[in-house]
């Protein structure tokens, strides 16, 4: 079983102290790795590079940064990828990122696909490349044929894996890899999983990135009003059994989006090992 965690780069002293506390305390089941997203256009690039350093010099656990390409050009891209391979990182999640609004010049790279492209070509295999999959579609893309055909050109570029967007219906990303196996794409797709501990954020996320909160998971955390307590153990109760459900089915590696929190992605991740 391999589990890895994603983490947001702290902007604040006393972030990063949080953070390296929940660092530490998530290293005890030995992860795979951990990774850090990163922000388009410059705004979490620096902290970004600060937090992959510190993570791969001091946990004992591989760093995998997040790397965005829309606004950005070849040479900065080129100059960030030689600090990670100095830094001995050799792992990379290469995305697309959201096209900073009034940007009309998004640089050099259009697509993820053109970024796992010229990774490959300025690098060769010293990296592995993890892309994003949307069991329940990206939220731009004009249908699912077409998102499917974007994934698969971002394998055919070079990706190694894929990491999904969260979602609740385990259907919906067996019948995505279905899919894309039946295009003779056999990657690796790991499934994301979005621990369930606040309403309104939950609802938030959900609106951004075109993840589907099923009807009746939905009406339960409403009636919860401002009993989190509560809230939280249904949240926990509904990511464990999505988990037990795809690991049941072969699964057998999970990425947990963290929110900078050791618990509960540590409590659901026990459950797996």
């Amino acid at each position: 079983m391999q589990l890895s965690f994603e983490f947001f780069p702290p902007r604040t002293e006393q972030g990063k102290l949080n953070l390296k506390q929940v660092r530490q305390e998530l290293s005890v089941i030995n992860p795979h790795y951990f990774s850090t997203t990163f922000g388009a256009g410059g705004t979490t690039q620096d902290a970004t590079l600060e937090t992959v350093l510190d993570i791969q010099a001091n946990d004992g656990v591989s760093a995998a940064p997040h790397l965005s390409c829309i606004d950005s050009d070849k040479s900065n891209i080129l100059a960030l990828l030689n600090q990670y391979k100095a830094a001995g990182i050799n792992r990379i999640v290469a995305l697309r990122g959201d096209i900073p609004s009034g940007v009309r010049d998004i640089g050099d790279f259009h697509y993820a696909n053109e970024l796992v492209a010229f990774i490959r070509q300025e690098f060769n295999d010293h990296f592995h490349i993890e892309v994003a999959a949307y069991p329940e579609m990206h939220p731009q893309a004009k249908n699912m044929n077409t998102d499917i055909e974007h994934f698969i050109n971002k394998v055919k570029a070079g990706a190694d894996g894929a990491i999904t967007q969260y979602f609740y219906n385990a259907d919906a990303y067996f019948r995505f890899v279905d899919e894309v196996q039946k295009q003779g794409v056999d990657t690796p797709i790991t499934p994301g999983i979005m621990p369930i501990t606040n309403h309104d954020q939950l609802l938030r996320f959900s609106n951004m990135c075109g993840a589907e909160i099923p009807r009746w998971i939905e009406k339960r955390l409403a009636a919860f009003n401002d009993d989190n307590e509560s809230l939280r153990a249904f949240g926990f109760e509904v990511v464990a059994q999505l988990c037990d459900q795809l690991k049941s089915q072969g699964v057998d590696h999970f990425h947990f989006y963290s929110m900078n929190k050791s618990q509960p992605t540590l409590q659901l991740a026990q459950t797996l090992i």
